[in-house]
């Protein structure tokens, strides 16, 4: 070229460099090539587009991970990508070795790579050596770090032997790749086969429960600790003639043999098979011995994994009981999720125990932590537990020798700090009544699931949990289980659980088991998802942090209309009761009763009527407290059709006083309980009985608010007296 002459174009230049232009844009998965290079990769010399699969068709395959794995260190380091490439033809022949060079962009938005580079054809290498073998990267020391940090990741991540062992089958190391791989370990003096690839099923037999003495590189391997590298086969056979004829018949050319040594201990062997000639230079014999040190630690870090996870899973099964056999006119439905601590099991459970006298008792608990010993002493309370209950011994009884065991276990040992407590609720059913004797241990109090769906937190007596005090007392609370109610029993974990406060946890509980409708096996799986699922995620409670627990949920159904454990079909409207005790000693059980009759009324749809009914509720109760030396029993019921529904409220002492009106002055601070219930009451009265009377009044929902009437009971001949409180 003359100095005055144009600057002839970059294509006429790169044209008579016989070098090729391409570009790749992994966002429409579009490679275009120029004439040169379309001239290179086999097709004919003209501008073209083609897809990635049919560029990949062109490359061989190990080639064509090296690309990816050099790009992507190349992004990274912000460097030139160059790699040889062998060409492929249509029957699978190498054809030519060209070389490319690009300048690689990431595209964070679209999360695609651009690739805009060269093809020029290179000399090919002599048939044999180990470049004719395989392409060499341009960067051997980029593509081998590119290929073990993916290796690596991808080890890591495998979290069961088997896992381990696709992954190494997927390895593509870079420039050589085994067509076959096996992993040896090592039981007594015998080698196993823990996994193999390239091989067909039952292939591994010979080579199983072979002798250590045996003469084969694998046993070798393990008795010495030395890694055996064998290039030919007639390497293999001059050096293992004994055992060559068991690896002839796989028709591979070269073979590696590496140990799997963990903490200096050689736990086994891995086997790396090539179909082709391998001259195991250094580069490739590092390459081998690091894949084998990760695979090493993989495989070891697995089997401890799995090792944890079968003997876990087999204490849980140990100590979770099944449930009994089943129980005429009832249905038991339970739950455990192991999920404090990461272990598979922790210090909750539960329990049901057949009684001498015919009936059951159902048993839930949390022994405090979630560590192992959490979960041996949880194993060592239930079965004192169990002990206890087939002697005979009432609820309460039941629970003082527990807490007594307890307390004799964990108190006064040599690490003081160690000492543990439990909580745990004992419920004894009689299925023919559904009468629940209940005795409480510092555990939340049970609920109940009415037909209608009507939910009921019942206050029970309780003491302190178990263990704290070896004297401690137990009180014990009755409950009826109604037709076609539902009891729930459950530890702290599942109301708490994903940084829910008792509140805030509680108010999620409830909207499950209101808006349920199905069997009971369903709704413990709902308990379940709602708090432990994916939807958990979702609606976590008020706390930043979520606090996980251990979860245990037992649910008890009377069967009857509407229960959905059974084909009964509802026929008449359900009735919703509630039944509570308030002891002359324990005022503070007024504001239980007012919640629970607030919850009883839950869905009633005129808010004074309530207010009215708690109003009264609370005169009555007080008046018992105040003027007589007797224990109050409240029974509040609702009956009847939606819309057409009825209220009662009845409080029973065994005081023979009855209510008189009395006319306070204008400054006394009582007297006026009569006339509230007069003004408020739709119906009401006083009702004599053997020994005490029963004070009751009616509300109709059709009446839509409070109004006056007239006393009732007339036929009594009886005036109505109430003694007065504030």
């Amino acid at each position: 070229m003359r100095t005055g002459e144009p600057l002839p174009a970059v294509g006429d230049v790169l044209t008579a460099l016989a070098t090729g232009l391409w570009h790749w844009n992994t966002a429409t998965e579009l490679v275009t090539v120029d004439a040169e290079a379309a001239r290179l990769l086999g097709l004919p010399a003209r501008r073209t587009t083609l897809t990635e699969a049919q560029a990949r068709a062109r490359l061989h395959p190990v080639d064509w991970n090296e690309i990816i794995s050099v790009v992507g260190l190349a992004v990274a380091e912000d460097t030139l990508a160059e790699v040889r490439i062998r060409i492929m033809d249509e029957r699978g022949r190498v054809t030519r070795t060209v070389r490319s060079r690009s300048k690689p962009s990431y595209d964070a938005e679209k999360k695609s790579f651009q690739l805009i580079g060269t093809l020029q054809q290179v000399t090919e290498p002599v048939p044999g050596t180990p470049a004719g073998r395989t392409a060499v990267t341009g960067d051997w020391r980029r593509s081998r770090e590119a290929f073990l940090l993916d290796a690596g990741r991808a080890l890591a991540e495998a979290r069961s032997t088997a896992e381990v062992l696709r992954v190494a089958a997927g390895l593509s190391m870079p420039g050589f790749s085994p067509d076959g791989l096996a992993v040896f370990g090592v039981e007594g003096d015998r080698l196993t086969i823990i996994g193999h690839h390239g091989q067909q099923p039952g292939d591994e037999s010979p080579f199983s429960h072979m002798s250590l003495e045996t003469d084969y590189p694998a046993a070798e391997v393990v008795r010495t600790g030395r890694a055996v590298y064998l290039s030919s086969p007639e390497a293999y056979r001059s050096r293992y003639p004994v055992t060559w004829p068991l690896a002839q018949r796989f028709d591979r050319q070269s073979w590696a043999f590496l140990p799997l040594t963990v903490a200096g201990r050689t736990m086994g062997a891995w086997m790396a098979g090539f179909a082709y000639p391998v001259a195991f230079t250094p580069d490739e014999r590092s390459v081998l011995t690091t894949v084998a040190r990760m695979l090493a630690q993989a495989l070891s870090r697995a089997g401890l994994a799995e090792s944890e996870r079968e003997l876990t899973d087999g204490l849980q099964r140990s100590m979770l009981p099944t449930l009994g056999p089943e129980i005429p006119g009832m249905t038991v439905a339970a739950r455990y999720v192991p999920t404090g601590g990461g272990l598979q099991v922790g210090g909750d459970w539960y329990d049901m125990i057949p009684l001498p006298n015919g009936r059951f008792a159902l048993v839930i608990g949390d022994v405090q932590g979630h560590d192992v010993r959490a979960a041996g002493l949880m194993g060592q309370l239930r079965i004192a537990l169990r002990a206890y209950a087939a002697e005979g011994h009432r609820p309460d009884a039941v629970l003082s020798r527990a807490s007594r065991f307890l307390n004799g276990m964990t108190y006064g040992v040599d690490a003081p700090s160690d000492t543990r407590f439990a909580t745990c609720l004992y419920v004894e059913a009689d299925p023919v009544t559904g009468v629940l004797e209940v005795a409480r241990a510092g555990h939340p109090d049970p609920a109940i699931r009415m037909a209608d769906g009507t939910v009921l937190a019942r206050h029970t007596e309780g003491g302190l949990p178990l263990g704290i005090d070896p004297d401690a007392d137990y009180p014990t609370t009755r409950i009826v289980l109604e037709p076609g109610e539902t009891l729930m029993l459950c530890t702290d974990g599942l109301i708490e659980t994903g940084g829910h406060d008792f509140e805030t946890g509680w108010k999620r509980i409830r909207t499950i088991l209101e808006s349920h409708d199905g069997g009971l096996e369903e709704l413990a799986d709902a308990l379940v998802q709602a708090v432990h699922g994916p939807s958990s995620h979702h609606t976590t409670g008020p706390f930043a942090d979520r606090r996980e627990d251990d979860i245990a949920v037992l649910l008890l159904c009377r069967q009857g209309e509407g229960c959905g454990c059974g084909d009964t079909a509802v026929t008449a409207p359900p009735v919703r009761r509630t039944m509570l005790s308030v002891a002359q000693a324990e005022p503070e059980r007024v504001g239980v009763a007012r919640r629970q009759l607030r919850e009883l009324l839950h869905d009633w749809p005129s808010a004074d009527q309530v207010d009215s009914a708690v109003l009264l509720l609370s005169e009555m109760l007080t008046n018992v407290l105040v003027h007589t030396d007797a224990d109050a029993l409240l029974l509040a019921e609702v009956r009847g059709e939606a819309g057409d529904r009825r209220m009662r409220v009845e409080v029973t002492d065994t005081s023979d006083d009855l209510p008189h009106k009395r006319r306070p002055g204008e400054l006394a601070s009582s007297g006026r309980g009569l006339m509230l219930i007069e003004l408020l009451a739709d119906l009401w009265g006083v009702d004599p009985q053997g020994e005490g009377k029963s004070i009751w009044f009616e509300l109709y929902e059709s009446s839509g608010g409070p109004r006056s009437s007239a006393p009732a009971n007339p036929g009594s001949g009886l005036e109505p007296r109430l003694h007065e409180s504030d």
